[in-house]
């Protein structure tokens, strides 16, 4: 699968994760709101290659819709962060978190699930997480909400 493929279809489960998406085109709209350009022949294909089905929800993944058990949700992000982390280093718009080893992909789920805008992205390894945000502003921000919730 070519990157741009892959970058939209991930694009258009993070939309329907996001809202409820009754049409193709409302579908098709909101990618554009977000400066992704895509035709109807290759929003259908890329639906039914993801497995979306329409419910009366809107566009949900196939496994969701058929009632097939979600794993579990992730630990909250306060008691990982009191249980794992050891340390917290900024650099500029990173903050690398240092954890016990072995740990570092738990509290990576755990930042993940809470869907900040300050966080662009994680990246875990055994023992560090890299959390990669829009601005050294935004870095901050986050740094300030993870110290106060060690408190």
């Amino acid at each position: 699968m070519n990157k741009n493929k892959r970058l939209r279809q991930g694009q258009i489960l993070k939309v329907v994760g996001e809202q409820a998406i009754e049409s193709q085109d409302e579908l098709r709209k909101e990618l554009g709101r977000r400066g992704m350009r895509v035709n109807q022949a290759t929003l259908s294909r890329d639906i039914h290659e993801i497995g979306l089905v329409k419910t009366a929800a809107g566009y949900r993944p196939l496994q969701s819709a058929a009632g097939v058990q979600e794993p579990a949700p992730p630990a909250s992000l306060g008691r990982v962060l009191k249980e794992f982390l050891s340390d917290i280093r900024p650099a500029q718009n990173i903050l690398v978190l240092k954890t016990p080893p072995g740990s570092a992909q738990t509290l990576a789920v755990a930042l993940d699930s809470e869907k900040w805008k300050e966080v662009a992205g994680t990246v875990a390894g055994d023992d560090t997480v890299l959390i990669v945000t829009p601005s050294p502003k935004a870095r901050l921000a986050l740094q300030k909400r993870l110290e106060e919730m060690l408190k």
